[in-house]
C-alpha cells in the first residue's frame, strides 16, 4: 500500500531516527505540519515529522470541513488573501485531492431580509470574479444566482415557507482529518519518517529531544526545525503572538433542517461579513458553526468544548429562519476547535478575534521556524512558502515546490473515481483505495451508521492508527455522536487487537 503508515513501518522509522540525523524536523501532525513534511519530502530533503497525539488530532479536525474559497476576506478588503484561498482551493478540487473535495451549494434564504441576500448576492458575484482570476477556478465551481421559492424549498426544506433567496458556491472536505491522513501518508511515500505519540520537548541547536510513548526518549540532529504545533507553538517559541479563538459547532440530525442538499447561509445579528452555516454532511448529520471566541491563557491539552452562551447563539442565530426551530433536545453532539491566530503588530491586545486577519506568519529563532496562522483551506501556500525558507537556510532540496500538482494518495480524475468498483462513500473518503478498504470488511461498526469495520481495520494497517480515539475520533468521526462512539468502542478495541 503507498505510503503505508503500518505498524511495521513505525517501528523502522523509530529505529532510523534515534540518534541519526535529518534534513528537517516538523513539529505537528495537523495540516499545516502535514503539508510541510510533504513539500520538504517531495523536494529530496529528508524529513521526521513528530505529533505528539495523533495525526490531526488539534484544530485540524475541528474546522468547518470546508474549502473555503476566501468571500469573508473580501468583506474585510483582503484580495490578495481571498485570490489564494480561490486558488488553493482549485489545486484541491482539480489536482490534488479530488476525490476529498466536493462543491457545496449556500443558500441565504430572503427569510434573513432582501438586504442581506442583495449583498450575499454581491459578495457572490465578486467571489466568482476572483475565482475567475485563478489558474482552474473558471470551471471549479457554479455561478452565484437567484434562485425563487421552490428551490430553497428543495435546497434547504426546513426554512420558513414564502421568498427566494440567493446560492453561492464553495468546496465542502469529506473530512477534514481524512485530509492530514492523505497528505501524510503521500509524505511518507515521498521517503519522510512519521511518528505520532512523540513529543519534540527541546531544541539545543542541531540537536532535536524527543519523548515517546512507547519507548525512550532519543535525540535525533537536524538542519532544520519546523514549528506548525499550531496554537501550542508557543512552548517551542515564546516570543511568537498568539491570539487562540474557540470555534464551535452542534451537530443535529439532517432531518431536523429537511435533509438539505445546501448549507443554510445567516449572518450573526449586527454582522454582515459572520455567518451561521448549517452544514449537511454525507452521513445524514448537519454541523451548525461557527462561533469566534477568544480563548485566555494557556491553551490546554485538552479537546475544547462549546460553552453554553455559543450553543445558545448557534440556534438563536438560525431559528428565526426555520419552520420548525431547533432546541437544545435536537443536539446528538458537539464539537470545538482553537484557532492559531497571529496578533499583527499593528492590532492591540484585546482585538476581537473574529476581526484579525486569517494570514499566516513565518518567523525564525534560530533553526526553529515557526509557521503559524492560516486557513486549513491555504496549508500548501503556508508549507511552500515555509519549505521555501528552509531550502535557502540548508542550501540544498529542490528550489521550487512541486505540492500544487502532486496528488495525494487516494486522488484520481473524476472520470477515474467514477469507474471504481466501490462504494461511492467510499470512493470519497478513500478514493482509489475504496476497493481495498472495501475488501477488508464490510459489516457496520454501529447500526445506523455507514462506518465499516473494513474502514477500521485499514486505519490499523495503514494510517497509522494506534488506540480507539484514533480509529472512533479521527479515522473516522463516529466519535462526533458520543452515543454511537460509546456503541462503537468494543469493535474498535476488537479491530486493535486483531492488528
Amino acid at each position: 500500500m503507498i505510503g503505508s503508515l503500518s505498524p511495521a513501518r513505525r517501528t523502522r522509522d523509530l529505529a532510523a531516527v534515534a540518534g541519526g540525523a535529518v534534513d528537517v524536523v516538523v513539529v505537528g501532525g495537523g495540516v499545516t505540519g502535514a503539508g510541510v513534511a510533504l513539500d520538504a519530502a517531495s523536494r529530496g530533503l529528508s524529513v521526521l515529522l513528530c505529533e505528539r497525539t495523533d495525526l490531526a488530532a488539534g484544530t485540524s479536525r475541528w474546522s468547518s470541513k470546508l474549502v473555503h474559497g476566501g468571500l469573508r476576506y473580501l468583506a474585510h478588503g483582503e484580495l490578495g488573501l481571498a485570490r489564494e484561498s480561490a486558488r488553493e482551493r482549485a489545486v484541491l478540487m482539480g489536482a490534488t485531492a479530488p476525490h476529498l473535495v466536493r462543491p457545496l451549494p449556500f443558500l441565504v434564504p430572503d427569510a434573513v431580509g432582501r438586504d442581506v441576500t442583495a449583498l450575499a448576492g454581491l459578495g457572490g458575484r465578486l467571489g466568482d470574479a476572483v475565482r475567475f482570476s485563478v489558474p482552474g477556478g473558471r470551471r471549479s465551481l457554479p455561478p452565484t444566482r437567484r434562485v425563487g421559492a421552490a428551490d430553497v424549498g428543495r435546497l434547504v426544506a426546513g426554512v420558513r415557507p414564502g421568498g427566494g433567496g440567493v446560492v453561492f458556491w464553495d468546496g465542502q472536505l469529506v473530512d477534514d482529518a481524512r485530509l492530514v491522513v492523505a497528505l501524510v501518508r503521500t509524505a511518507a511515500a515521498h521517503g519522510a519518517r512519521v511518528l505520532t505519540g512523540a513529543t519534540v520537548t527541546a531544541v539545543d541547536g542541531a540537536d532535536v529531544h524527543v519523548t515517546t510513548d512507547d519507548g525512550p526518549p532519543f535525540t535525533v540532529r537536524a538542519g532544520a526545525v519546523v514549528n506548525a504545533a499550531g496554537v501550542w507553538a508557543q512552548r517551542l517559541a515564546p516570543g511568537i503572538r498568539l491570539v487562540p479563538s474557540r470555534g464551535s459547532h452542534v451537530v443535529v440530525p439532517g432531518v431536523r433542517l429537511g435533509s438539505p442538499s445546501a448549507a443554510l447561509t445567516v449572518p450573526l445579528p449586527g454582522s454582515r461579513s459572520r455567518y451561521v452555516f448549517a452544514l449537511p454532511q454525507p452521513d445524514g448529520l448537519v454541523y451548525l458553526g461557527l462561533t469566534d471566541e477568544p480563548v485566555e491563557g494557556p491553551v490546554p491539552d485538552d479537546d475544547p468544548t462549546p460553552s453554553d452562551t455559543e450553543v445558545r447563539q448557534l440556534l438563536d442565530t438560525v431559528n428565526p429562519v426555520l419552520a420548525e426551530p431547533l432546541t437544545r433536545a435536537d443536539l446528538v453532539g458537539a464539537y470545538a476547535g482553537y484557532r492559531p491566530l497571529v496578533l499583527p503588530g499593528a492590532a492591540a491586545p484585546g482585538s476581537a478575534t473574529a476581526d484579525l486577519s486569517r494570514r499566516h506568519l513565518l518567523a525564525w529563532d534560530g533553526p526553529v521556524l515557526s509557521v503559524v496562522g492560516g486557513k486549513l483551506t491555504t496549508y500548501r501556500a503556508m508549507a511552500e512558502e515555509a519549505v521555501d525558507a528552509v531550502v535557502a537556510r540548508l542550501g540544498r532540496g529542490a528550489a521550487r515546490s512541486l505540492s500544487a500538482r502532486l496528488a495525494l494518495v487516494g486522488a484520481a480524475p473524476r472520470v477515474a473515481l467514477d469507474r471504481l468498483g466501490a462504494p461511492p462513500r467510499l470512493v470519497a473518503r478513500y478514493g482509489t483505495e475504496a476497493p481495498a478498504v472495501e475488501a477488508l470488511g464490510p459489516a457496520l461498526v454501529v447500526a445506523g451508521r455507514p462506518e465499516t469495520v473494513g474502514e477500521l481495520r485499514f486505519a490499523v494497517r495503514h494510517e497509522g492508527a494506534r488506540t480507539v480515539a484514533d480509529l472512533l475520533d479521527r479515522r473516522t468521526r463516529i466519535g462526533l455522536v458520543p452515543a454511537d462512539r460509546e456503541r462503537a468502542v468494543p469493535v474498535a478495541e476488537q479491530v486493535l487487537a486483531e492488528g
